[in-house]
């Protein structure tokens, strides 16, 4: 089926001579068992019966079989949010010594864990452009286990070269990891360009509701979707049945607003790039932007974020955004509201000026997350924010 039709068609939980019409919530902590054996064998293996919390639960599990399912994984593994699900995939494959590489642009909380990794566990960590296999090749060491691009980086929309990248770990033997989350399976599905493992945090667009906190992690390889569970059952990060049902209520309708998100951000982004009080426009859609072919050849829609740089520097984009009134000044993305924030003071934070310079992030860089609204309607909120 197209992916279009998958997010609606929701993988569904068997009964007796029936299915429900839509996935069940299982409020439990735990089930009951009348075999002893077959309680053990469960503890034992993530395909087993339902036996833990923890371990998963049949809401759960459909949540994780639905999105596995639209990134062409073999199985898919739900955690409480989506750092979540990036410290459980990072934290499970790494041990002290081993080198990583990582692209440049990153979201600033995976920036403050690789920091985290080094600091305290002995990790080091190249970073490279994400769009330069070769610079990836001689990057690698005998110690090298991964690579960790975006497919869409946060917040300058840079893409990764996802096919010459990942075709470069495969040769010299390392795991590429793919956070996915800008693009989601329905703009771009990075393990049919050779990614081993795509995370997502599925507080953002799959949800789409602004009203939950989860993340999941989306394997190639079943034996390696089954060494992380036993981490990550351990490190307990699971995720719980009533945000998974939430989840996949938002998710079916996925196709209709990525639509919609991607078509109001063209909108935006291509009037702000003509306006005066504005220097420049980081979306990827724009053919100024350096990953615009990259982007027409890997993605069906260039996602709904992106970012600019005001002349005025960080007082203009405080001015910025206190006035805008129908967006919201507010962290995260992907919810149907439009949300804008300044990445150098809240999504990258933690980052020092350099780490912000390197990932092209200014004092005057504004993010803007782009809802479902009329865009007319957009467009006159920062339009009057601008004035």
């Amino acid at each position: 089926m197209n992916p279009e039709t998958r997010v609606v068609h929701i993988p569904l939980p068997a009964v007796e001579d029936s299915r429900p019409m839509s996935v069940p919530i299982y409020q439990t902590s735990g089930f009951i068992f009348d075999d002893p054996a077959v309680m053990g064998d469960a503890m034992g293996r993530p395909d087993g019966a339902f036996v833990y919390g923890r371990y998963t639960n049949p809401t759960v599990r459909a949540l994780e079989s639905a999105v596995s399912g639209l990134e062409g994984g073999a199985h898919g593994l739900a955690t409480g949010s989506g750092m979540g699900a990036i410290n459980t995939v990072l934290l499970g494959l790494l041990k002290p010594g081993d080198h990583l590489v990582a692209q440049r642009s990153l979201y600033g909380g995976t920036a403050a864990m690789i920091n985290d990794l080094v600091d305290r566990f002995g990790i080091t960590v190249t970073y490279v452009p994400e769009n330069e296999p070769d610079a990836l090749r001689a990057a690698v060491r005998t110690e090298t286990r991964l690579v960790y691009l975006e497919t869409i980086s946060n917040p300058m929309t840079l893409v990764a070269d996802l096919p010459g990248m990942c075709a470069v770990a495969s040769e010299l033997g390392i795991l590429s990891v793919v956070d996915n989350t800008f693009a989601t399976p329905l703009l771009c599905r990075p393990l049919e360009h050779g990614a081993d493992i795509v995370l997502h945090s599925t507080t953002k667009y799959l949800s789409g509701h602004t009203d939950i906190v989860g993340g999941l992690a989306v394997f190639a390889d079943p034996a390696l979707y089954q060494k992380v569970w036993h981490f990550a059952i351990e490190l307990g990060a699971s995720a719980e049945p009533f945000t998974s049902w939430l989840t996949l209520r938002g998710l079916q309708t996925l196709a209709l607003r990525m639509e919609r998100h991607c078509s109001n951000t063209e909108y935006l982004a291509t009037r702000l790039a003509a306006h005066p009080a504005v220097t420049a426009v980081h979306w990827a859609g724009l053919p100024s932007h350096p990953s615009y072919e990259l982007g027409r050849k890997l993605l069906s829609g260039f996602g709904g974020v992106f970012s600019f740089d005001l002349a005025g520097g960080r007082a203009a984009g405080e001015r910025f955004m206190g006035a805008v009134r129908l967006a919201h000044l507010a962290p995260s993305l992907g919810g149907v509201t439009t949300h804008v924030l300044h990445p150098a003071t809240t999504s990258h934070r933690s980052l020092s000026v350099e780490e912000l310079s390197r990932s092209g992030i200014g004092e005057g860089t504004v993010r803007i997350a782009v809802g479902i609204e009329h865009p007319e309607d957009l467009w006159a909120d920062v339009l009057q924010a601008l004035s």
